[in-house]
């Protein structure tokens, strides 16, 4: 049965990684409303932005690599609805497939196509000047939680894309995530902000997975930072996998 089901994934990731090769233009599209971000930030806001010592770039490239991530799964709510409207779903049904294996596939195909978007981010950033002094431990480390974050908002992109009514509610959800980052140290010190926006800032989990992930670029303590982070990415993901698993089962019922 596990063998059946891994067999079953590996063929239907295939069929969606040939439909992304086909249209590579979503990825770029995904990366391009990040890099543009960076790029205002960093040359028209960030000469007036106080962040101590280090550059802006390095300060704000890991609040751009989680907003980068929240563009991506739009995408992966869309191909769901799309699959879900045009009967795909019920063809593989009538198939000796493993039921789970449909999600799975989409869910790995966002992880793909999400991590060659922030390689392209990275690589940008790179040319503006963003430096690291980081081993390659602490670079293992930044991927982990950013490959742990992007899978626990893929699950979530999950439910929107099963659910959806219109091609346009299934990719909706993701603009609040977008907006996530500038509530938190993304972009500015939580310091500077006033007392309730404060507040709010630094007890949602993007602030602690953006220290987290500043902290191991610049060789700082991760303290707590770093295991509420993945408190928070694991926390989602269960959730997640849990009501998107049964929001699958009640329309494929």
């Amino acid at each position: 049965m596990t063998r059946h089901f891994f067999g079953d994934t590996a063929v239907l990731l295939g069929r969606s990684l040939r439909h992304i090769a086909r249209s590579p233009d979503t990825i770029i599209t995904t990366a391009i409303m990040p890099i543009a971000m960076m790029l205002m930030f960093v040359y028209v806001f960030g000469g007036a932005i106080d962040t101590g010592s280090e550059s802006y770039v390095n300060y704000l490239l890991p609040g751009i690599l989680l907003i980068t991530v929240a563009s991506g799964i739009a995408y992966t709510a869309f191909r769901l609805f799309t699959d879900m409207k045009s009967g795909i779903f019920e063809r593989f049904q009538s198939m000796p497939t493993a039921r789970s294996s449909v999600l799975w596939a989409h869910v790995l195909t966002s992880l793909v196509a999400n991590s060659i978007s922030l390689v392209v981010v990275v690589l940008v950033a790179l040319l503006m000047g963003f430096r690291s002094a980081a081993g390659v431990p602490a670079w293992l480390a930044v991927a982990g939680i950013l490959i742990l974050f992007t899978l626990a908002l893929t699950w979530l992109a999950v439910i929107p894309g099963l659910s959806a009514k219109s091609v346009d509610g299934a990719s909706a959800f993701s603009y609040p995530l977008i907006f996530l980052p500038f509530l938190s140290s993304a972009f500015v010190p939580t310091h500077t902000m006033p007392g309730p926006v404060r507040a709010f800032a630094e007890h949602q989990p993007v602030t602690s997975i953006v220290n987290a992930i500043r902290n191991l670029f610049t060789q700082q303590p991760v303290g707590t930072d770093i295991w509420i982070a993945l408190a928070w990415c694991v926390g989602i993901l269960i959730v997640a996998f849990a009501f998107a698993m049964n929001t699958y089962r009640r329309r494929t019922a």
